[in-house]
């Protein structure tokens, strides 16, 4: 089904909708070749098309859509108030979302606000490459980016938008159309992308990467709401072809520590395909990933009382059994390096210098030994020489006076199950070592996709071409690369399906925003969930948010509903 709309008009309603947006943005329009740097069409051409991708990645934007809605997290009002937020993520979980649910329309917004500056980016830029190399380069890579924005677009609501000039109209793709639009803008400017500038923008790597996503995806997002998805051999052989493509031809590297992927210098971490460049400008960088599922009396930094967390998020009940049921009677902690990493270890005299100070990364269960203090953000507690003091974390925001940061397994929206003790806590990324407050000055690149994946991704296309032992090999090199602990290495599997591969997949990529997804894709998002027993296969996509249908409402149908709105 396609709509045509014209392109001046849905910027208006794009820019309309948005509070937070610069949009006093600058824009050449001298020829690359006079006087203009590369950095200044960088700055002020490019450079929009990729700035809000932090923002998208943030804790209560896409992660809750794709993370929320999952097996793997949840999210209860903390002490029946905290993260209440009119019930929106509660919705989330239960897939019972409604049109107005804010979280939606912050991530519709973040994605139509960038396609929109990709628009104009393109729109400056295809003048300029047939006099221009450089041009020719960043002209791919805003079209690149404008595809994966639309890939998230039809992942999350079913629909994209073609939208090629600024003096044309614009279209509105869904299922075949989508996934063909997408696929073609992507081999298009795959051979002008750069091979050698980084995780932080869009490369040839990256971009072969995004269209083995696309082909794995694609019998999803042609037909959302089926009961028996078309895997067709085509776009298995195409998902083999480009992964071989992303781990033979290009210099990406398994991480022998697999937390390394999410250290504050993971900008240099080879495995990383395509990723999110905090570093330059830690003043809008965040450190939310760290911050929001840990304890609000829990601090990440002895040099920053004000660096605490905000008891957000837990993994789910049925997550953590999916270790328990892999490993059996060992620990999932002695087991597989990816469950936890003991990084914070106490001196005999529990005292320690902040510069010997680092947080356990992972997955955190039951007491927490941390910063001491005398009270809620209140300067830490040291000894004669200076060193800080550790202990039993207090737990001043419950009521109990001897209570204290202890992670309970059960988590739920009952009055007890919402206690802030409730549910197992991740931290995956390391702590910033300049955030003030916990939130602020991220340092870590936010990982979009790493060659981890596109073995992963390469085993599951095996696997619905019948080659189980070719897709166990993948499956199984990827768990022993990780040697930099060898007492931890994952044993390898002896065999291997769909179910077992999705279970592999949470192992290795809990809470990188791609849970929701895989779900839809091994038919598992029906499946019933703590909280949450709705079936509906509609719910697989988002609803469009009013406030956009409103928008475009003088243009009739135009914009329309998903199904089960």
């Amino acid at each position: 089904m396609k709509n045509k709309i014209n392109i001046a008009f849905l910027a208006f309603i794009m820019l309309f909708s948005w509070s937070c947006t610069d949009l006093g943005e600058q824009v050449l329009d001298e020829s690359l070749t006079g006087s203009v740097s590369e950095d200044e069409v960088v700055t002020s051409v490019v450079a929009p098309a990729y700035s809000n991708l932090s923002t998208l990645f943030l804790h209560t934007h896409l992660f809750c859509l794709q993370e929320i809605s999952s097996d793997e997290g949840i999210l209860p009002a903390r002490g029946g108030k905290d993260w209440y937020d009119g019930g929106v993520f509660y919705e989330l979980h239960r897939h019972e979302c409604l049109a107005e649910n804010a979280k939606i329309r912050d991530t519709w917004n973040d994605l139509t606000l960038m396609l929109s500056r990709c628009t104009s980016a393109i729109g400056t830029l295809t003048p300029m490459v047939e006099s221009d190399a450089t041009a020719r380069t960043f002209l791919a890579e805003v079209r690149g980016l404008r595809a994966y924005y639309n890939m998230l677009m039809l992942d999350l609501w079913g629909i994209a938008f073609e939208k090629d000039d600024p003096n044309e109209l614009s279209v509105i793709l869904r299922g075949n159309d989508a996934v063909e639009y997408i696929r073609t803008e992507l081999e298009a400017i795959v051979g002008d992308l750069k091979t050698d500038v980084g995780p932080g923008r869009l490369t040839q790597g990256g971009a072969y990467a995004l269209l083995t996503r696309l082909h794995m995806n694609a019998a999803v997002w042609r037909d959302p709401y089926s009961t028996n998805f078309d895997f067709t051999d085509a776009d298995m052989d195409k998902v083999i072809e480009y992964s071989t493509k992303v781990i033979n031809d290009y210099d990406y590297v398994m991480s022998p520590e697999y937390f390394a992927c999410f250290d504050n210098d993971n900008h240099t971490n080879k495995e990383l395909i395509f990723a999110i460049d905090q570093r330059p400008d830690l003043s809008s960088s965040h450190n939310r990933m760290c911050y929001w599922s840990m304890s609000g009396s829990f601090y990440g930094n002895p040099l920053y009382p004000d660096g605490d967390g905000t008891d957000g998020g837990a993994i789910t009940q049925e997550f953590y059994e999916s270790w328990v049921e892999a490993y059996g009677d060992v620990d999932p902690a002695d087991a597989d390096c990816r469950f936890f990493w003991e990084r914070l270890i106490v001196p005999e005299d529990s005292t320690i210098a902040a510069e010997d100070f680092k947080l356990n990364r992972g997955i955190y269960r039951g007491l927490q030994i941390g910063l001491q203090n005398a009270g809620h953000k209140q300067p830490f507690f040291v000894d004669e020489e200076g060193e800080y003091k550790l202990g039993p974390v207090k737990d001043v925001r419950r009521a109990a006076a001897d209570a204290y940061v202890d992670y309970i397994l059960e988590v739920d929206f009952t009055a007890e199950g919402s206690d802030y003790n409730r549910g197992y806590r991740v931290e995956k990324y390391e702590w910033s070592s300049v955030s003030t407050n916990g939130t602020n000055k991220g340092e870590h690149d936010l990982v979009i996709v790493r060659l981890a994946d596109m073995y992963m991704l390469r085993a599951e296309a095996k696997l619905h071409k019948g080659d189980a032992s070719g897709a166990l090999a993948d499956v199984n090199f990827v768990r022993a690369s990780r040697t930099a602990r060898p007492e931890v290495t994952p044993a390898p599997l002896t065999s291997l399906n769909l179910d077992i591969l999705f279970r592999e997949r949470g192992f290795e990529f809990y809470w990188e925003h791609q849970r929701r997804t895989d779900m839809i894709r091994f038919g598992k998002y029906e499946d019933p969930l703590i909280e949450k027993t709705n079936s509906d296969v509609k719910m697989r996509l988002f609803p469009i948010p009013q406030t956009a249908i409103d928008g475009t409402s003088i243009v009739e149908g135009y914009l329309v509903q998903n199904d089960g709105y």
